[in-house]
């Protein structure tokens, strides 16, 4: 299996925008690679109507989107093509023609499924580290906004080194507060509680600034 904490493989790959080296081509900004059954399927075709109606929202938080099932880069165009005349929704991101580059990483084909890729989500950070990853049965759709709120999540506690509760932003217990991480001794386990809103020393939570 490909990990959480693992390095994203350094793969050349044939897309509907050409030849692109990942994870090279999204250096310094996030990633989120979305693997697919197949083409002209109602699920995925949803699917690729929810990316891109968020797509501008991604790239605001500077992050990419890239597909990838192992139909060829023909018939990527004429399901995007297919989209753009029927749904009336232009497909912006690249889609990978994968003949086994990516797919055949532990993960992408399940043993029990034939050669059919899962329906999974890689989310990648700048620095090319596999941070998030989504398997999802092939009749259920994703959800975009819990995607969203993952990646939204992750720059947080990156930037502000704290973590980030359940349900968030809108958690039963803190609402849109953050945790602050368990003091590693006692004297600073003091200070939590004196700097902190706690429900315990090991449990404090804090305002966004």
């Amino acid at each position: 299996m490909i990990w959480i904490g693992d390095k994203f493989p350094e793969i050349e790959v044939t897309t509907t925008h050409g030849k692109l080296k990942l994870p090279t081509i999204f250096v310094s900004k996030w990633f989120m690679l979305f693997s697919f059954p197949g083409d002209f399927a109602p699920v995925g075709a949803t699917e690729f109507i929810a990316f891109q109606k968020k797509y501008g929202e991604l790239k605001s938080l500077n992050c990419e989107v890239i597909g990838l099932s192992s139909d060829q880069v023909f018939s990527h165009l004429k399901f995007i093509e297919w989209i753009k005349d029927n749904l009336e929704v232009e497909i912006k991101f690249p889609i990978i023609a994968d003949p086994g580059e990516i797919s055949n990483l532990p993960g992408f084909i399940h043993p029990r499924k034939g050669t059919n890729i899962v329906r999974a989500i890689v989310l990648v950070d700048p620095k090319g580290i596999i941070r998030a990853l989504l398997y999802y049965p092939q009749e259920l759709g994703r959800n975009i906004k819990e995607i969203l709120r993952i990646i939204k999540g992750l720059i947080i506690s990156d930037s502000h080194n704290v973590a980030i509760p359940a349900d968030w932003p809108e958690n039963d217990l803190i609402h849109d507060e953050v945790i602050i991480p368990p003091p590693s001794d006692m004297n600073t386990a003091k200070q939590r509680l004196e700097e902190y809103t706690c429900f315990d020393w090991w449990f404090c939570h804090n305002p966004m600034k």
